[in-house]
């Protein structure tokens, strides 16, 4: 009775808890099933695994911020110090630079311009592209000058291309002082002088790229002695390397000392410099080539999906015979830019920290204030020219492209380092001019190497990574001697304009030998400070220094449309065009 009692008690209050479950189950089969659709709906509306590792800043940048707690700017995979740990040099200065200066005197050799010049020979100059750009023309105006022994009329600047900037040479430089300084190496005069009362029309043409002193007295003399009057026109990057010694220093002589920006120029250019010294004793100038136009030309991609690819594709059509580059490869050659955040970390692994002052010289960013984000929360210390100087202070420059360029020339100049994410016009005249005047620190990005470095950093830690970049980007700090003599333009590396002050490091050597005997433990430290470093680029490693390939075809068509063999045609004065070249988007 008692058993039968239990299990007739045991059945009661099973009974309840079953009837209980029956209700409830259809509300859990309810809630998973809301929750499996919600599930799948997520996953559509995930990005594509194929693009999701190769996110650009501007689009993967929200994951980066910075650390409370830690101390520390958080990445997806790897922390990010504020500081620049202990770097393994002297971020603020190259080494050995002590032992090299700008030599671009003539010698005894090099006749003057009165004895060389025939009073029969006038060469005119139509520049183009950029700041930068003009600048290497009017640079080889005089050395061609020179070569033809013709009196220079001071080089045209461009005025109706892409840039629209309607200054002439006396706007952006000291006409009177470059006149002057080169006065015994090539006669200049202001304008063309009158022919039979009237204004002289010179006979218009163009020179093959890289034309090298044979090829102006082959092509252009035989029309100087027939017309007297000769402009080239489109004259960029329109004369060789490879030139003899003095006509080498001829161009420093000109690039480094002859072309000076006007006194409003210096002037409001050297106020922006003390203004940045104000705030810091050192400061990094970074050069931002990010462009919508930029990008579009270079056929790279960012990783912003669909977005992107119809923006620049909108831009690219303006160009109708660019031809699609495979963006992978353009990559791996290193010829795209590198985006904010990717300098950011760049500069960061080099050792410079939160704490370091940046002046950034740039045109309209792509993607905007959200592109600039993960740079500037690696270095919150972020100028422009626009916000350290008043909208009345840059008004009498601000309508002029070139006028703008040059007070950005100067801050970057003046700098303690420069950088740059990109291998275009004004780096290159800057790297050299910061070689000429005591290898002030120049960091190139190491593109090539540096690019799978980027893609992949999530899978590394931040002191493997920070190894690897320092690593890679020896022989792309501005050090001496780091490209060999002779490779890449002239106006990036103007090695034949360098000397070596070997009595000094000598001196120098013998001094650390004479350390070394009291304290033999610094003896090697002591040695290496004057032992110029063997960080020199592998041609694997240099930076891609031709031409990209749709400006070259451009120009090999339009020289063969130009040349027939050894016979010349002159350019139609009334063709135009208003499709931009590359050279003017490479330029600033």
């Amino acid at each position: 009775m008692i058993r039968a009692a239990a299990v007739m008690s045991f059945q009661r209050r099973r009974y309840p808890y079953y009837n209980r479950l029956r209700r409830l189950l259809p509300l859990v089969f309810a809630v998973s099933l809301s929750l499996l659709v919600l599930f799948a709906f997520l996953s559509f509306l995930a990005p594509h695994p194929g693009d999701s590792d190769r996110l650009p800043p501007r689009v993967r940048h929200t994951s980066i911020n910075i650390g409370g707690g830690s101390d520390s700017i958080k990445s997806a995979a790897f922390r990010v110090p504020r500081d620049g740990g202990r770097p393994d040099r002297d971020v603020w200065r190259s080494r050995n630079a002590e032992f090299f200066y700008g030599c671009s005197n003539a010698s005894t050799k090099f006749p003057n311009a009165k004895a060389v010049t025939r009073n029969d020979r006038y060469l005119a100059i139509a520049t183009s592209g950029g700041l930068n750009q003009q600048r290497t023309g009017i640079v080889d105006a005089v050395v061609a000058a020179r070569i033809l022994n013709a009196t220079l009329v001071v080089p045209k600047l461009d005025q109706k291309s892409y840039w629209k900037d309607a200054s002439d040479f006396s706007h952006i430089f000291d006409v009177d002082w470059f006149v002057s300084f080169l006065s015994e190496d090539v006669r200049i005069i202001k304008q063309l002088p009158q022919k039979g009362g009237r204004p002289w029309s010179p006979s218009r043409m163009r020179v093959p790229r890289k034309c090298n002193e044979r090829c102006y007295i082959n092509r252009v003399l035989p029309v100087l002695h027939k017309r007297h009057a000769v402009q080239l026109n489109k004259f960029d990057y329109r004369l060789s390397n490879k030139l003899s010694d003095e006509l080498q220093k001829l161009r420093c002589r000109v690039n480094y000392h002859a072309l000076k920006f006007t006194d409003p120029i210096l002037k409001m250019g050297n106020e922006l410099v003390r203004r940045m010294r104000l705030r810091s004793k050192h400061f990094i100038a970074l050069h931002l080539r990010f462009e919508p136009d930029m990008l579009a030309f270079s056929g790279c991609y960012y990783g912003g999906g669909d977005k992107e690819r119809r923006e620049l594709a909108a831009i690219r059509r303006r160009w109708k015979t660019l031809h699609i580059n495979n963006p992978e490869k353009q990559r791996r050659q290193g010829r795209c830019p590198l985006t904010p955040e990717e300098v950011g970390l760049m500069l960061r692994a080099l050792g410079y920290g939160s704490d370091v002052h940046i002046y950034v010289a740039s045109g309209e960013v792509y993607g905007g204030e959200e592109s600039l984000a993960p740079l500037k929360a690696l270095f919150p210390h972020f100028y422009s020219k626009d916000t350290i100087a008043t909208k009345e202070e840059l008004e009498p420059f601000a309508s002029y492209s070139s006028r703008m360029a040059a007070l950005d020339f100067l801050v970057c100049d003046e700098s303690d380092v420069f950088v740059t994410n990109n291998n275009g016009n004004m780096a290159k005249i800057l790297a050299g001019r910061r070689r000429y005047f005591g290898h002030k620190p120049t960091v190139r990005p190491n593109a090539k190497k540096l690019y799978r470095l980027f893609l992949n950093k999530e899978n590394t830690t931040w002191e493997e990574f920070t190894s690897r970049v320092r690593s890679f980007q020896r022989g792309f700090m501005g050090e001496p001697k780091e490209v060999r003599a002779g490779r890449g333009e002239f106006h990036e590396n103007p090695s034949t304009c360098i000397c070596e002050d070997t009595e000094a490091k000598a001196k120098a050597q013998i001094e650390s030998r004479k350390l070394g005997k009291k304290n033999k433990s610094t003896n090697k430290d002591a040695a290496a400070a004057v032992t110029v470093p063997n960080d020199v680029q592998s041609e694997e490693d240099e930076p891609d220094w031709s031409e990209p390939d749709y400006e070259e075809e451009q120009s090999d068509l339009q020289d063969r449309g130009l040349y027939n063999g050894t016979s010349l045609d002159y350019d139609d004065p009334s063709s135009t065009s208003d499709e931009p070249e590359l050279e003017e988007m490479l330029s600033d």
